[in-house]
């Protein structure tokens, strides 16, 4: 079953400045802001790489899950891994078996499903699994909203390419994540790694004081030079050469 890693969310307390930042610096733009979201105590911003996505979220009420998981971690950071597949039904059969809980079930008939997993199931952070009707990689994707195509930011050229979960047994977290997903575990250079059909989860020590969590993503977009500039005039740390944006650590790639 094919398995794509098609968007990452991170939670700050507030969107902005993160979201202008990001766009900034990344070079891309906010091409939906969902409505939907207001329901769970949210607000968001979503923004294109290629076909992927990375979506900020923040919440407007005390209470919310997103709320509970800025006091956890100590600020703004990553907050959910969502991947997408050609078919949800032998998911909804798999994840019974591994003791997997669906902690929200996503339905928009005929058009879109998602499988928001329970966190105390999995560990390492919140993960989707959801399914397009049609399942081509550049159709439709309801969580991107109607008009994305085309935007800036859209080139072919750009994606989201890999996952960093940091855990203090970063080897057993990656192993219940291939239990889950049914994916072999390789060493990548000491890395305990995941390959999907389209990008990669890498397990990591956590050594930022921040405890378990989605620590860091890979984005793959031309013109470095013209981001870390524009990084060091919006005054971004870097840290072993990444980025930090929104609390989360951003390779070039």
């Amino acid at each position: 079953m094919t398995l794509r890693l098609r968007q990452i969310c991170l939670v700050a307390p507030h969107l902005e400045p993160s979201v202008s930042t990001i766009c900034t610096v990344l070079g891309t733009l906010v091409t939906y802001v969902d409505p939907h979201v207001e329901k769970y105590g949210l607000v968001n911003a979503l923004m294109p790489f290629g076909n992927a996505f990375l979506e900020v979220v923040s919440p407007t009420r005390e209470g919310t899950a997103a709320r509970r998981y800025l006091d956890r971690r100590g600020g703004e950071g990553g907050y959910m891994v969502i991947l997408d597949c050609d078919d949800i039904e032998p998911w909804l059969a798999h994840l019974p078996t591994v003791g997997v809980r669906i902690a929200n079930d996503l339905k928009y008939p005929g058009e879109y499903r998602g499988l928001q997993l329970h966190p105390r199931d999995t560990g390492g952070t919140l993960l989707e699994i959801n399914h397009s009707h049609g399942g081509a990689w550049d159709g439709p994707y309801h969580p991107a909203g109607p008009r994305w195509k085309g935007a800036p930011g859209t080139d072919v050229e750009e994606t989201i390419v890999a996952a960093e979960l940091q855990s203090t047994d970063p080897v057993r977290l990656a192993s219940r994540w291939s239990e889950i997903l049914r994916r072999p575990v390789r060493d990548a250079a000491g890395v305990a790694t995941i390959d999907l059909d389209r990008g990669a989860l890498r397990f990591v020590p956590a050594a930022d004081g921040r405890g378990e969590g989605l620590g860091g993503i890979d984005v793959r977009i031309p013109r470095h030079e013209r981001s870390r500039l524009a990084a060091r005039q919006r005054e971004v740390s870097e840290v072993d050469g990444a980025l930090m944006l929104c609390g989360t650590r951003v390779r070039l790639v």
